[in-house]
C-alpha cells in the first residue's frame, strides 16, 4: 500500500524524482538541479532554489504563499501544507509530486 501525503494543490503538474530536505539557507548548498525541494516554508531568500527544483513540497503555506506563487512562475508542481513532510519524506528518497491533485507519493511504499 502506497503512502500518500496530502496537502494543497498549489501549482499544477506532476514530477517523480529525488526528494531533498532543506531546513534553511545554510543547507542550500546540498540542493542539486532536478531535486524535489522539501522544506517547512519559503521566503524570497529561497527563490534561487526554484530555478533548480523540479517540484516543491512545504509543510506550511497555501495558494497565495511565496512557494505557491514562485512555483507557478517557474512552472513546477507544488504541494503545500503537507503536515510533517520533513519527518515523513526521506531525504534522497523518490517521491511523486502531483501539484494538480495535491498529493505526494513516497516511492518506497508503492
Amino acid at each position: 500500500m502506497a503512502m500518500v501525503l496530502v496537502g494543497t494543490a498549489a501549482s499544477a503538474g506532476s514530477y517523480r524524482g529525488v526528494a531533498r530536505l532543506v531546513a534553511g539557507p545554510d543547507e542550500f548548498r546540498l540542493f542539486r538541479s532536478g531535486d524535489v525541494l522539501v522544506c517547512r516554508t519559503t521566503d524570497p531568500a529561497w527563490t534561487p532554489l526554484f530555478g533548480m527544483a523540479s517540484a516543491v513540497v512545504t509543510e506550511t503555506g497555501g495558494m497565495l504563499s511565496h512557494a505557491a506563487i514562485v512555483a507557478r512562475e517557474y512552472g513546477i508542481p507544488a504541494v503545500l501544507g503537507v503536515h510533517d513532510a520533513l519527518e515523513l519524506v526521506p531525504d534522497g528518497g523518490i517521491v511523486t509530486v502531483d501539484g494538480s491533485a495535491g498529493t505526494v507519493t513516497l516511492a518506497g511504499t508503492q
